[in-house]
């Protein structure tokens, strides 16, 4: 197996993508996915593993958090991090693609990265005439999208915890339509219950400059309503769940939503 040859843009886009996909702690050579994915590429984990650790330097988010990568980072590296964030709704898919084309995994298939456990196939369940009119372009990007904010958040609910990955949504802060430059951003993006998911994007709920839960008026008027004091006032003034390695929300996109979807009155 060939461990020095020199990355390829394709090869940077799929590392890329997968970056995205797994927390910083979870990027070594013994992690599953990694050496799954290494193998596939005809390189060793340790390669892998540390090209990640590569880009890790060069992700702003982490360095909010004071967490640093290696310092190996190329002038390939820079360019192709940059060409990936320039524009995520045209990069975001053209990796996604070559993540599949790599695997050999079909378009009917959906493919999830489990950080602790590798990668995932499962047959997609046939799909009404929405889903049939969605354009792959599309549909590759909401799979980026969930993968990303869902790992990002420890593959559990934000507010509760709840840890049951089919129970999970990746929220947008920004709405998807309003903010499309903000589609694909893992920092535009909440792991949420579907419960709580739906509350949020209705404005019934919102969270502060220190992610605190915040109820609308409309949802205390209902007090002492047993399923509002169980789903939403047992979290009220309590921050959101994250590991400690994650992206945090964009401080601008939250106070956005609370400004103009929360319904304050």
């Amino acid at each position: 197996m060939e461990t020095s040859k020199k990355w390829t843009r394709d090869e940077l886009l799929i590392a890329l993508n997968l970056y995205h996909k797994l927390p910083f702690g979870k990027l070594h050579a013994k992690n599953p996915t990694i050496i799954s994915l290494a193998q596939h590429m005809g390189r060793g984990a340790n390669s892998l593993a540390m090209k990640l650790c590569n880009l890790a330097s060069l992700d702003p988010a982490l360095k909010l958090r004071g967490i640093k990568g290696l310092d190996g980072a190329s002038t390939l590296d820079r360019a192709i991090w940059n060409e990936f964030h320039e524009d995520l709704n045209e990069s975001v898919p053209v990796s996604e693609n070559a993540l599949r084309t790599l695997l050999g995994i079909s378009d009917d298939v959906d493919l999830e990265i489990l950080p602790d456990t590798g990668i995932r196939t499962l047959k997609r369940p046939p799909g009404g005439p929405t889903e049939i009119l969605v354009p792959a372009k599309v549909r590759r990007g909401q799979q980026y999208f969930r993968e990303a904010v869902l790992n990002n958040s420890g593959n559990s609910c934000n507010v509760t915890g709840l840890p049951i990955r089919e129970l999970l949504v990746a929220s947008h802060i920004l709405p998807w339509g309003l903010h499309p430059q903000h589609r694909l951003d893992v920092r535009n993006g909440l792991c949420l219950s579907r419960l709580h998911d739906a509350a949020f994007d209705r404005g019934f709920i919102t969270f502060d400059e220190d992610l605190k839960l915040i109820l609308s008026p409309l949802l205390i008027a209902q007090l002492p309503q047993r399923s509002i004091e169980e789903n939403f006032t047992a979290y009220a003034g309590t921050s959101l769940l994250f590991p400690n390695d994650a992206a945090l929300p964009d401080p601008a996109f939250l106070w956005e939503h609370q400004m103009n979807i929360f319904r304050n009155s």
